[in-house]
């Protein structure tokens, strides 16, 4: 098990069984955002979550009336417990990424950027989908080959279209090179894709790309800004730091400062979704990274950093979500009520 690297990301996996794709993400984000959602035969209407978007000149990123969170709102409101509901609202009120499956994503990315272009937001996306991901770990898997990935970049460009998006380019995907993780034997192709992967991406005029660094406790600037370099990091808006970790803002900051000097100043966004608390220090330090307890929500999502460096802190993880099954918790990418119960109920 490649658990040596305490400092390691550890994402992600994706949403299980709440989650809507496509099509039917805007039809449901349209239903919900008009307040209401019908009992499919013209019969008495439910109300569904009241979830409003944030004011745009704070956070211009979209909100998903129907995400995981939104619906466990509703669900606890339903059961009439309005303690759970209001910590759950905590999360569901914020803007989280919208991570990109591998099947038919130009038609899940369409429903994404469509419903968030009605709310006259912006959509956050979050590309994980290269090969030979997380190393066979609790994220495994990716496309199956280069041309394969290629293929699925080309459509999520196209799904994205002329709307307004903030693409997350793959999260541990140049920093498994760096350390190791990744074999030898692919990171020509990797650096190959990435660097082709943000080409492609801004094709698009409305698209921004932070390709991901991974965080402050994992490698070192030193480390990175040459690998970051031949990813093609050049062309690129900045990158992107704490993608699923806990690792403080203020920590975050001082080590994309760092980095940030080494390739032309180039800005960068911090993943605050699960830092309030920083880091967690108990238990088996290889696992750390993976469903700690005791953490909390970090820093609201916001382009107003107060940092001319920092374009944003952002909701990359989606709190409530597992890390993958440890400690108790379900496979990676699945909600988890009672974690995302423990991070809002920690936070100040």
């Amino acid at each position: 098990m490649y658990g040596s690297y305490t400092g390691r990301s550890r994402t992600r996996g994706r949403a299980a069984g709440l989650r809507t794709t496509g099509t039917a993400a805007a039809l449901g984000a349209a239903l919900l955002l008009a307040g209401c959602s019908g009992d499919g035969d013209g019969g008495e209407k439910k109300s569904a979550p009241t979830v409003e978007q944030q004011p745009k000149d704070k956070d211009p990123y979209w909100v998903n009336p129907d995400g995981n969170a939104a619906r466990q709102v509703a669900a606890y409101s339903e059961d009439g417990d309005e303690k759970n509901a209001e910590l759950i609202r905590k999360i569901a009120r914020q803007p989280v990424g919208e991570w990109i499956g591998p099947d038919n994503p130009e038609n899940e990315v369409k429903g994404v950027t469509e419903a968030a272009a009605a709310a006259d937001r912006d959509a956050l996306l979050v590309l994980y989908n290269i090969p030979h991901r997380d190393c066979g770990q609790f994220s495994k898997g990716g496309a199956s080959d280069g041309n394969a990935y290629r293929a699925w970049l080309d459509s999520v460009a196209k799904g994205i279209g002329d709307r307004s998006a903030t693409v997350i380019l793959e999260p541990d995907a140049l920093l498994h090179l760096v350390d190791g993780c990744t074999p030898q034997e692919f990171h020509e192709e990797r650096y190959d894709l990435l660097k082709g992967a943000i080409q492609r991406l801004k094709q698009q005029p409305a698209t921004k790309v932070y390709l991901d660094a991974g965080n402050a406790g994992w490698q070192s600037p030193d480390a990175l800004f040459q690998p970051l370099q031949r990813a093609g990091i050049a062309e690129a808006d900045g990158f992107s730091l704490n993608v699923s970790n806990f690792q403080t803002t203020a920590v975050s900051t001082e080590f994309g400062k760092k980095l940030s000097e080494k390739i032309g100043n180039k800005p960068f966004v911090i993943d605050t979704s699960r830092n309030g608390n920083g880091p967690y220090k108990g238990g088996d330090p290889a696992e750390s990274w993976c469903n700690p307890p005791g953490r909390a929500l970090g820093e609201a999502p916001t382009t107003q950093t107060g940092d001319e460096r920092v374009d944003a802190y952002l909701w990359i993880k989606r709190p409530g979500e597992s890390d993958g099954d440890c400690k108790g918790g379900p496979k990676a990418g699945a909600w988890w009520p009672e974690y995302a119960l423990g991070l809002a109920g920690a936070t100040k």
